[in-house]
């Protein structure tokens, strides 16, 4: 029985706690058991300690600071120190817990800090597996929606002629960052999944274009079909 779940249970009420707390469509209790499932399974395949893992990929996100905070950058250097506070405040093996803490530490694209451990490249990929495919574009979506950015661009709906700009319009974010995710995974296991739903997120794009093609927003030459 992996040390893990006998704290589970009280790691899993800890984060449900915080994502009450703090509403956000695309960081909710279902984004942390989604990026749960992911880690374990991608840790089971790849050989990764679940004793680690699991918590980590819990309390990713246990400080919670806005996608427009100027401390955003922080976050998750301050979700590592509050989940060693729990995790000391629990018991979790004293052993275990520097450990978790750097995968806490490094699950962030915007802090840019290297995963040194598989169990921080497992965490991290299983994180960044969730901003790509179909829950990938709903999240994008729901963010932008927060933030009361317009769908895309009238003029450059796909940043064909200008600099992206994701604080102005949401679709700009697949040219920000989502496309470039998948290249950042780790794991043999993430980097399968990320393809695929990077081949989402383009098939997405390109019938975007189509439609709004039909309606006028972009003309012919700028549709790939």
């Amino acid at each position: 029985m992996p040390i893990y779940s006998d704290f589970e249970e009280k790691i899993s009420e800890k984060i449900k706690a915080v994502c009450l707390a703090h509403p956000d469509p695309s960081h909710d209790f279902l984004h942390v058991l989604r990026v749960v499932k992911w880690a374990k399974y991608i840790a089971e395949i790849e050989g990764a300690n679940l004793d680690v893992v699991v918590p980590a990929a819990y309390l990713h996100d246990v400080v919670v600071i806005a996608k427009n905070d100027k401390r955003r950058a922080q976050a998750s250097e301050l979700s590592s120190q509050e989940a060693v506070r729990f995790l000391k405040e629990i018991n979790y093996p004293e052993t275990l817990i520097s450990q978790i803490a750097h995968a806490v530490k490094a699950h962030s694209f915007t802090a840019n800090i290297k995963a040194e451990s598989l169990e921080a490249k497992v965490v991290q990929d299983a994180d960044r597996l969730d901003g790509l495919g179909a829950i990938g574009v709903a999240r994008c979506f729901s963010i932008g929606g927060v933030f009361n950015r317009k769908f895309y661009s009238k003029d450059d709906p796909f940043c064909e002629e200008r600099v992206a700009n994701d604080q102005l319009f949401t679709l700009d974010h697949f040219f920000v960052k989502l496309y470039k995710v998948a290249q950042t995974l780790h794991t043999p296991t993430a980097q399968a999944e990320g393809m695929r739903r990077l081949e989402f997120l383009k098939s997405f794009c390109e019938n975007l274009k189509v439609e709004l093609l039909i309606a006028g927003s972009i003309s012919k030459s700028n549709v790939a079909l």
